[in-house]
Formats: structure tokens, sequence, C-alpha cells
């Protein structure tokens, strides 16, 4: 495993490289996590395929905190300069939960960049979100709702690995910034999308199936996965449901 930092936008971010072979993978963590928390279980074999990209996104992991506002654009522009840090001219990208969003904004914005696309635990607009996610009554009790191992394990992560530990607390809050007045993409940007796209979801994720089928429905040529008895925590470390699709996908 190779690892570094690529100066970008301003930002100094981290990322890893696993494997020397095949085309590259790009791999987008959600909002809170790291790249070993979201993806530890699926590195191993995919390295085996691809030219495996890690990175970790703004005030995440290794990466520092700048001041800008952490939205979809921003961060695919970051993604999108790491590529030509890198110089890879086009790669595969997989995302879970923001880093999904960011995937489907690297398809609107950034197509000659991208082989294909597997946003994982992500919609393309606002009211794609299950309903317990804005109701304070249920968001805690709610099934689809991290555990308090997964905060700890964020917590731990944050703790070991940031340049600032101490604003564990602020970063939720920074992630919100993603989605702030955010409104999605219209019809018209997701029939343009010209990379084969893979939309997965858990069966209870953020995201609901009606909305994966939705997805389908608007993005030319995609297809859905929705993963049985799988939380959008769990949907990226469902390495035997996922690994199978993707080297069938992929490949």
């Amino acid at each position: 495993m190779e690892s570094g930092y690529a100066d970008v936008n301003g930002l100094h971010m981290y990322y890893e490289i696993h494997g020397e072979g095949g085309t590259p993978l790009v791999l987008l963590h959600g909002g809170v996590m790291t790249i070993d928390l979201t993806y530890a279980g699926l590195i191993p074999t995919l390295a085996t395929r691809h030219r495996v990209i890690a990175v970790e996104f703004q005030a995440h992991g290794r990466t520092a905190d700048i001041d800008r506002d952490m939205t979809y654009p921003a961060l695919a522009g970051d993604v999108v300069a790491l590529l030509d840090h890198l110089g890879v001219d086009r790669a595969h990208v997989m995302g879970h939960s923001m880093g999904g969003g960011t995937a489907l904004e690297l398809a609107v914005s950034h197509p000659d960049r991208l082989l294909s696309v597997v946003p994982i635990s992500a919609s393309v607009r606002p009211e794609g979100s299950h309903p317990d996610l804005a109701d304070p009554g249920t968001y805690v009790t709610s099934t689809r709702m991290p555990t308090a191992q997964d905060f700890a394990d964020m917590s731990e992560a944050y703790a070991r690995l940031s340049p600032h530990p101490e604003r564990f607390e602020q970063l939720p809050m920074r992630t919100m910034t993603t989605v702030e007045g955010w409104t999605g993409w219209t019809d018209e940007q997701l029939a343009a999308i010209t990379a084969p796209v893979l939309v997965v979801l858990g069966d209870h994720d953020f995201t609901t199936a009606a909305h994966g089928a939705v997805m389908q429905e608007l993005i030319p040529g995609s297809q859905l996965a929705v993963l049985p008895g799988t939380t959008h925590m769990q949907a990226p470390r469902r390495a035997d449901l996922l690994l199978p699709m993707l080297a069938a996908f992929l490949d």
C-alpha cells in the first residue's frame, strides 16, 4: 500500500493506493467516516483486480479541515484534482453516502473522467430519504440509524487519525453543509449521464428502495441492487454481496 498527500484546491488531502494492476477504482467514504471504517472488507479483494485509490475527504480522517463548505461540487472537484495529481485520466468511482452523492456529482459534472459509477446509499433528490431521518421522535430508535458502536468507532478513528481530534463533535454538522440547500439533480442532468451506473441500497437504508427505483428510471441504462437485511452503515461492508456484483459490473 502506498499513501501520501495531494495539495488540491487548498486542501492537504490524504490518499492511499492499493494494488498495482488493472483499471483505477476510486473509493469515496461517507460522512464522519474514514477509508478503513468504510472499505476495509472490500479493498484486499478489489486490489487484486484494480488500482484502488482511496481518499479521505475534507475534515475526515487524516485530511485537515479548511474554511469551505462541504458541497458535492467542491468534494467532486477535489477528486478530479487528485486524479490530475496522480496522472489518472479516467477511473471507476464507488462512494458511500456522502461519497455516493459525490460520485453522482462526478457523473453529472465530470463525465469525461469516469469509467463507471457505483453510488451506495445515496439519493438524487432530498425526498429520497426515509422519513425516520426527519423525525426526532424516531431518529434514535429507528433500526436504520447508526448504532452506539458505530458512533464509538467513528469517534475513536477521528481521535487517532485527525490533525484536529478536538473537533469531532463539530464534524456531523460540518458534513451537513453537503446537503444544506441541495435540491438534487434535474431529470435532464440525470438523463445525460453517460457512465454505466450501479445503484446500491440496503433494504433498511437512509435512502428508500422506492427512490432507488426512481434513480434507475432516471439514469439511462443504470442497474439497481437492493441488499437484503442491510442498514445504511452496513451497506458498504456487505462484502459477501458486493464483491460478486462489483466483479461483474466493473469488469
